[in-house]
């Protein structure tokens, strides 16, 4: 249409950057609430047992999953670090009075029952779990605990994290909107989306160093906080990585380095050994938890869990299966075609393109933070090259990698608003859509792995892994499950949603 007056000023769509994160966060928690799966892992049991007791111990769970073990004189014990049930615990504790009675109140109902309904999954090993835990009376106990963990814990986190890269990719691109864009395709188009499905640790941990390296960088160059602060919020980062997983030593020593180097660059040698100590001193506060956790589990501050064990499938090559980096691992973590990182995620192919593009003055990420981007990859990635258990994701999908999302996904952003605007497009476009099926689906050992759920989303329809798990149980919830349940309402929900918390009124550009 051609020009009408002045007084047809174009409308434009304008809000503040605070408005923004706060719509961002709930926006990722809500498609990642509804994107809940129901899978107890081994890291629940001991926030249940937090929750419930205020104890390390999972005696009342044991036998119920592999990764639980005894240790004579100490009791059972999950052969992982504490950090993410932890976290869970405390959402857990304040819904317990509720769970507690929903759970008694079904007990009580059942009374009488011998033989729990059929569980139509394609798994024996899930068949069995849930015949034993409905004998146990802890089925809709282990549900309900699952969700109030991941709606509380685990989908927060991610939510968190996609905030948190808007706000630093809207220092490095110089747009809210093209930011607001890329920490969609972050939260959406990548395997966070998968990971926050349920309680994971890796997921977790990533997102935690992460905070912490922002942190210690502070790219708006804010006031707020003293170097001092800053180096120790990365201890505390770097020391809590560790804290969830053993993996995390990586970012505990990477992020060290960096506030070391930064410091020594901006302040010189004595402000850099002071500040060295002030990261060092927090990293053992959360450290320190975990030589608590570990000596009142096992009776030693420094041992870690997986000492103890039993013997288990990989555990005889090198120390309790962790040995040197080895080519295959090196290649199946990269490559592999139910969970290698650059097929579960194409975009993070672009993070290694980034030292040799040219990102001009504003797009760009300084060379101190490209290094730590990609030293912090490469050691998580030798590192785990020697873990043999990463053979093990086969049956959960990409898991060992994922602390390197948030850190890779920036120089990925910025090498894709360097690309033309179609290839952006039909990237994007093919992220999101392989991230989401995988959410949806889930399902990566059988058939062509991380295609399953592309092929299986585009043949049988959309899905959510809580109704297809609830459709498996028609003596549960009755016969009319049996068909599948339709995500559709729920969709058409989170949509009306999602419309009524991004629409506001638009306002006139200001001529110029």
């Amino acid at each position: 249409m051609g020009h009408t007056g002045s007084t047809a000023e174009p409308l434009r769509w304008r809000l503040p950057a605070r408005s923004i994160c706060v719509r961002l966060f709930l926006t990722c928690w809500l498609v990642y609430v509804m994107h809940f799966a129901t899978n107890t892992v081994r890291e629940v049991y001991l926030a249940l047992a937090i929750g419930d007791h205020f104890s390390f111990r999972v005696d009342e769970y044991a036998n119920l999953h592999p990764d639980l073990f005894e240790k004579p004189g100490h009791g059972w014990h999950i052969g992982a670090n504490p950090g993410a049930s932890m976290v869970a615990a405390v959402p857990y504790a304040l819904a317990r009075p509720l769970i507690d009675r929903v759970v008694d109140r079904v007990n009580r109902s059942r009374a009488g029952r011998e033989a729990p309904p059929e569980y139509r999954s394609p798994w024996p090993m899930a068949r069995e779990f849930f015949r034993e835990a409905y004998r146990r009376g802890l089925d809709v106990k282990f549900g309900l605990a699952a969700l109030v963990m991941q709606a509380l814990a685990m989908a927060p986190s991610s939510a968190l994290g996609a905030v948190a890269m808007f706000r630093l990719l809207r220092r490095l691109v110089g747009s809210d909107r093209t930011a607001l864009w890329l920490a969609l395709l972050y939260a959406f188009g990548t395997p966070v989306f998968f990971r926050t499905g349920y309680l994971n640790h890796n997921m977790m941990l990533g997102h935690v160093a992460f905070l912490g390296w922002l942190a210690m960088w502070n790219p708006g160059g804010s006031p707020r906080w003293s170097p001092r602060a800053r180096l120790a919020a990365g201890g505390l980062a770097g020391g809590a990585a560790v804290l969830f997983d053993y993996s995390g030593i990586v970012l505990l020593g990477t992020l060290f380095a960096y506030g070391v180097v930064r410091r020594l660059r901006d302040a010189g040698l004595p402000a850099a050994v002071r500040g060295g100590a002030w990261y060092a001193a927090a990293a053992l506060v959360p450290l320190g938890l975990l030589w608590l956790y570990q000596w009142r589990s096992f009776g030693h501050p420094f041992l870690p869990g997986q000492h103890w064990m039993p013997p288990v499938e990989w555990i005889d090559r090198g120390y309790q299966g962790v040995g040197l980096p080895q080519a295959e691992l090196l290649l199946a973590l990269a490559f592999d075609y139910r969970y290698g990182l650059f097929l579960a995620s194409p975009l993070m192919v672009l993070a290694l393109a980034c030292p040799f593009v040219d990102r001009g003055p504003r797009r760009r990420l300084p060379a101190l933070e490209l290094a730590f981007v990609l030293v912090s990859f490469a050691g998580l990635w030798l590192l785990l090259s020697g873990v043999n258990y990463t053979r093990l994701q086969f049956n959960t999908g990409i898991r060992y990698m994922a602390p390197v999302f948030p850190f890779l996904f920036v120089p990925a952003a910025l090498v894709l608003v360097r690309l033309p605007r179609p290839v952006v497009y039909g990237v994007s476009l093919v992220a999101v859509t392989e991230a989401w099926c995988l959410a949806m689906y889930r399902d990566v050992e059988r058939g062509l792995g991380l295609l399953e759920p592309v092929l299986q989303v585009f043949v049988g329809g959309f899905k959510l892994p809580a109704l297809t798990v609830v459709s498996r149980m028609p003596g549960l919830f009755g016969d009319y499950v049996g068909q599948g349940v339709s995500p559709l309402p729920l969709f058409a929900f989170a949509a009306a949603v999602l419309y009524g918390l991004w629409a506001q009124p638009a306002t006139r550009r200001t001529p110029s």
